[in-house]
């Protein structure tokens, strides 16, 4: 059997820099009416990301909006245990349902002035800055692999993949770099 910890360690990626695997995160999917998510977002400390495709962010925590009832709720490893007991608590008495995705997925952060065109090797969505601005997130495709797109600055994304796709994503990456000059 896989020990726990070592499910939570993260491949690491020597790519030039322009791509990284960031810290283990706390993660949460919250489903539920608008209430439900207000508290959530109190919980955390993070406005709620109500308005469609946008992430709202207060230090390490973040609330991104995944759809019309759906978020993903983000914060620092370490606040795990505490989180989720917190928004148990929050969210007692209302219609919601709360997954902790901690443990299944991470986060890949791709940078640099190509970081729009190498996601686009394997994204279909129009990243550019106009239309797909610093703060915009969504839940999209890249290769075949199923991803949270978050662009976190001009030329800076965070990629939420599942564990078992994270290998897969960073060499298509790695191999789609090929095509462009070092930044």
């Amino acid at each position: 059997m896989v020990e726990r910890s070592t499910l939570r360690e993260a491949p690491q990626w020597s790519a030039g820099g322009w791509l990284g695997t960031l810290a283990p995160a706390t993660r949460f999917i919250l489903q539920g009416e608008p209430l439900a998510r207000a508290a959530a977002a109190d919980v955390i400390g993070v406005s709620s990301a109500e308005e469609p495709c946008r992430a709202r962010t207060n230090g390490e925590r973040a609330v991104l909006w995944l759809g019309p009832d759906e978020l993903l709720l983000r914060a620092a490893a370490a606040e795990r245990e505490a989180l989720a007991g917190h928004l148990a608590s929050a969210l007692a008495g209302r219609a919601h349902s709360l997954v902790d995705v901690s443990h299944r997925q991470l986060a890949l952060e791709l940078s640099g002035r190509h970081a729009a065109n190498l996601l686009n090797v394997g994204c279909p969505l129009d990243l550019d800055l106009t239309r797909f601005p610093v703060g915009m997130c969504t839940r999209t495709l890249f290769a075949k692999a199923e991803i949270v797109l978050w662009r976190t600055g001009d030329n800076r994304f965070q990629v939420e993949v599942w564990r078992s796709f994270a290998e897969y994503v960073a060499r298509v990456f790695i191999e789609a770099s090929q095509d462009f000059a070092p930044d």
